[in-house]
């Protein structure tokens, strides 16, 4: 099991909908911007289907979880710009559209780093997860080859390295000893989630919270002891991009 790459200087995390991002590498990402990383979120779908209430307002819902994920941004140590394509929550597509938006994004930033969903975990349930997975890998083969979408104004770019998070086959940890608080306050940001994702009841809003973050937190540490880490995020390291 490999450990710890050199703070990169910029790294983009890829997501299906808010807060995944957060889930799958926030104290990653929170570690890095200490250190100096610039760290950019992309989210790829509006997060529209992120509720359990069928009367809810959707155009107000996208609105405040695009607000929630600029606050989880700002809560890991990034500026809050945010890039949302936008898509539709539940219908997400590795389409060529869609890896001309991503390809582009790619070759502006220009990430040391990527970090997104491992599209071959066994028996995913969600297809944006799975499909956000399909979609950075397709993005970063174009984003690297002049020949494709030769149109973009950006010139091409090579990552030197890609982060799969909710891999079956982790080999590689992240310590994040000192970043699990800033982790839980960019999940937290996420209020419209807690009860359809974090499983916070309002009714009971304190003890489901503490409830939550001692999940994380056990979980952090489960990652991290075999390596004699106090707290770790799991990955699935691709070099040769």
């Amino acid at each position: 099991m490999g450990s710890n790459l050199a703070t990169p200087g910029c790294a983009l995390a890829v997501g299906a909908h808010p807060d995944d991002i957060e889930f799958g590498c926030g104290a990653t990402l929170a570690k890095w911007a200490a250190a100096g990383c610039r760290i950019r979120h992309l989210v790829c779908t509006d997060g529209a289907k992120g509720s359990w209430d069928a009367a809810e307002d959707i155009a107000s819902l996208v609105r405040i979880r695009q607000e929630e994920q600029r606050a989880a941004s700002r809560a890991l140590g990034g500026d809050g710009d945010v890039v949302f394509l936008g898509w539709t929550d539940g219908e997400l597509e590795a389409g060529l559209r869609q890896r001309w938006q991503l390809c582009s994004w790619i070759r502006v930033i220009r990430p040391d780093v990527v970090l997104g969903h491992d599209p071959w975990k066994r028996y995913r349930l969600h297809p944006d997860h799975r499909n956000a997975g399909f979609l950075l890998t397709d993005a970063i083969v174009a984003a690297r080859d002049p020949h494709f979408f030769p149109e973009q104004e950006a010139p091409p770019h090579r990552p030197s390295a890609l982060l799969l998070w909710e891999a079956d086959e982790a080999d590689h940890l992240e310590e994040v000893d000192g970043f699990v608080e800033a982790k839980l306050d960019g999940l937290l940001a996420h209020r419209s989630q807690f009860r359809s994702t974090m499983r916070i009841e309002e009714s009971t809003s304190r003890e489901e919270t503490e409830r939550f973050r001692d999940r994380v937190i056990r979980q952090l540490a489960d990652h991290g002891r075999p390596e004699g880490f106090g707290a770790a995020e799991p990955f699935k390291l691709m070099r040769d991009l």
